[in-house]
């Protein structure tokens, strides 16, 4: 192991992965002589079909000092309030996993204990009606959260729907800005330390050699370093997550800017919609043990709703993640770290993540294997509880209308999710996490908008008799209903905010 301190970062590999790793990089070293490399080549493609994110991006960009509207006009952005999924119980059926709340504790209560009591009592109407970022994104309108605690408003977060190409070349001017060199080429060889396996340079088609103290690995699926040099192995993940494929197209947008991201479940697999400023992003995820490439492209053109734009992307991945994602002197970051479908929003937000604990366990005084050892605790348990975050959405299916569905409505699953299902079944109880991606509301929304009814509810909810609690409900329900009511539209608010950033 290296014992100099940290004097030069090598980052292999642009997109959004490498240039959102060197703007926050950048940022943060701004006070200190460390040296930030960047090497990309323009004749070596990007995935950049990760359009919709979680609200964890904002406070990636308000850390960078990024103005919103700026950025949303760089990047062709809308405003998003969760993701709508269609005919994935049932056919017909439909819910929106909101960035945000349901009503609110009742005499110390968890709302929705509250709720499944009048529900299995036959009233107390749709869950999803105490959202009111899904009464909003129903009603296509959008306003940001109050900052004001005590109000409704304040009762909801937001993400963004975005050109992933855009946002790229938006953080390579902000991080070349603040010293970040990009060096173009393609990387040929890697020099390594005979002793440590370290590695200490890459060299470049130009003959270029180029070398450092860290190498942060963002070449993608191809894990140029931290597999083909390093030998981190893969872990597969495929028999719970057996989408293998995904082809992804442009359209003309027809319509009003939705402010949500909509999943609508097929044959084998689902298609996802998200709409943009200048189009709307479409794409077909699906099992190719199920369903041909050729059938699955037709199906994706089929629903279109507009003229296409671009010639079909695709792609071929397995879902699971590396068993070392820092080994060495090298951290994967991005794709080349692992990759559990683009279901639910993931990816930038594992890049996201992946940065910030780089952050906090960057060797700059000298190197700890106990560093590369906490990053890769961390990271895999963020890995484990958004697998099974979203096998829990193939899995809590009645549909039995195709051999796909058949296979996740009765595939075994990890221990860690079928605990957790079952502890919801039988007491309306979501395992606690203190921290991580997908929290209480996150996995109320899928559980219930997937038919999964708990046995039993809190029985301190019966402390509220009958009455004062319908009278309850129904008052926030009206209150999430008359909020949603009261925002602009969304295609509105994104002019006031661009007109507002113009006269500033």
């Amino acid at each position: 192991m290296l014992t100099r301190s940290l004097q030069h970062i090598v980052v292999v590999g642009g997109g959004t992965a490498g240039w959102m790793t060197c703007a926050a990089l950048a940022h943060k070293l701004a006070a200190l002589p460390v040296r930030i490399t960047l090497i990309e080549s323009d004749a070596i493609g990007t995935v950049g079909v990760g359009e919709a994110t979680v609200p964890h991006i904002r406070f990636f960009n308000q850390t960078l000092g990024i103005d919103e509207a700026e950025f949303m006009r760089a990047t062709k952005a809308t405003f998003k309030l969760g993701i709508e999924f269609r005919d994935w119980a049932r056919l017909g059926d439909s819910y929106i996993h909101p960035f945000g709340a349901y009503g609110e504790e009742i005499a110390g209560v968890d709302f929705h204990q509250h709720w499944l009591r009048l529900h299995r009592q036959g009233s107390g109407g749709d869950f999803s009606n105490y959202s009111l970022p899904v009464q909003a994104a129903r009603r296509g309108r959008f306003a940001a959260p109050s900052q004001h605690s005590g109000s409704l408003l304040s009762t909801y977060s937001h993400a963004y729907q975005f050109d992933a190409g855009l946002y790229g070349r938006f953080l390579r001017t902000l991080a070349e800005a603040r010293g970040v060199r990009r060096v173009e080429g393609r990387v040929v060889d890697v020099a390594q330390d005979s002793a440590s396996g370290d590695i200490l340079s890459v060299r470049l088609d130009s003959g270029e050699e180029i070398a450092g103290d860290l190498f942060v690995d963002c070449s993608g699926f191809r894990g140029l370093l931290i597999d083909q040099r390093l030998g981190s192995s893969f872990q597969s993940w495929a028999h719970w997550l057996p989408c293998d494929r995904a082809i992804a197209m442009p359209c003309e947008g027809r319509g009003p800017l939705t402010p949500y991201t909509r999943a609508s479940a097929r044959g084998a697999g689902w298609m996802w919609r998200i709409p943009l400023q200048h189009r709307v992003g479409n794409g077909h995820v699906y099992c190719s043990s199920f369903l041909s490439d050729g059938e699955a492209e037709q199906q994706l053109l089929a629903e279109l709703e507009g003229r296409p734009l671009a010639e079909p992307n695709r792609l071929r991945f397995e879902a699971g993640k590396r068993a070392e994602q820092w080994k060495g002197n090298c951290v994967a970051i991005g794709l080349s770290s692992g990759f559990l479908e683009p279901l639910e929003s993931t990816s930038i937000h594992l890049i996201q993540l992946g940065i910030g604990r780089l952050l906090e366990l960057l060797p700059l005084h000298g190197w700890d294997p106990l560093d590369a050892a906490e990053f890769n605790r961390l990271m895999n348990l963020e890995y484990e509880r958004i697998r099974d975050f979203l096998i829990l959405h193939y899995c809590a299916t009645q549909r039995d209308d195709t051999p796909f569905w058949d296979h996740c409505r009765t595939m075994e699953l990890p221990a860690s999710l079928g605990e957790k299902m079952e502890l919801f079944r039988q007491r309306g109880v979501v395992a606690p996490y203190r921290e991580g991606m997908f929290l209480e509301p996150s996995w109320l929304a899928v559980y219930l908008g997937q038919r999964i009814v708990p046995e039993r509810h809190d029985l301190r909810s019966e402390a509220v008799n009958d009455a004062e609690l319908e009278a309850r409900l129904a008052s926030m329900e009206a209150a999430c209903r008359d909020a949603a009511k009261s925002l602009p539209s969304h295609q509105d608010y994104l002019a006031q905010i661009f007109a507002l950033a113009e006269a500033a």
